[in-house]
């Protein structure tokens, strides 16, 4: 065999390894397909790849409507009453602001033990001051004068004994108001009152008279007594001054 020979030979076998490892002898040849080989097993888990580096901060979104307002929670339950506290210091006296004028009138008189019986058609004194502050009623006259002009309020409580009574409350001679009180020779005495609501101005006069002969029993001793008592409602003196 020549050498020329031999080259192309060996060239030729090369080519044909090659073309077997790259299974291309087709060209060549055809041949049976080969029976398909086992599966490969699952290969195992690769490694955990490392944290990436960490983002920019995104810019801030938009702000999102106004959710609707949730339903009202139910009560809570009620607290533990606390022990009471100290009471705290007593505050100054506050000082005395300007009130309006008030205006006073007021008195209250009964008859002594030793007059028993008044005159006839004149003022009866109850001559015994319980009360006249003012000095508006007058004990040596029995008389009551206005000096506050409004409503008064008169009032006689009066002891009836051995004789019947009739009594009137007078202002300025005239009768304002008549009581009577019939005696039936009872053994104790008894009592007549009565009062009456006065409109009253300046230098006007009250009292009590009795006026009808042998009615005039008003009595009064240790154990009982006769009054005659006055005093202001209210007064409807516009004026912010008494008179003297």
């Amino acid at each position: 065999m020549t050498p020329v020979i031999l080259s192309v030979l060996l060239w030729f076998l090369s080519c044909a390894l090659a073309n077997i490892e790259d299974n291309n002898l087709s060209r060549y040849c055809s041949g049976h397909p080969g029976i398909p080989g086992t599966p490969g097993r699952n290969g195992h888990p690769g490694l955990v790849g490392r944290d990436g580096r960490y983002g920019r901060d995104g810019l801030p979104g938009v702000k999102g409507e106004q959710g609707d307002a949730g339903k009202q929670g139910l009560p809570g339950p009620v607290g533990e009453r606390g022990s009471k506290g100290i009471p705290g210091p007593t505050g100054e006296k506050g000082v005395k602001g300007d009130g309006m004028i008030t205006y006073n009138s007021a008195f209250s008189a009964k008859r002594s033990e030793t007059r028993i019986f008044p005159l006839l058609e004149e003022p009866v004194l109850f001559d015994v001051v319980l009360h006249n502050e003012q000095r508006h009623y007058d004990p040596m006259t029995g008389k009551f004068t206005c000096e506050i002009p409004g409503f008064y309020y008169f009032v006689v409580h009066s002891t009836v004994y051995r004789i019947s009574l009739q009594f009137d409350i007078m202002k300025n001679n005239k009768s304002v108001s008549s009581f009577f009180q019939y005696y039936g020779n009872w053994p104790k005495p008894v009592s007549l009152s009565g009062g009456a609501l006065i409109r009253l101005d300046p230098e006007d006069q009250v009292w009590v008279q009795v006026a009808v002969g042998d009615y005039n029993g008003i009595y009064s001793s240790a154990k009982t007594d006769s009054t005659f008592t006055g005093f202001l409602v209210y007064s409807d003196w516009t004026n912010a001054h008494f008179l003297v």
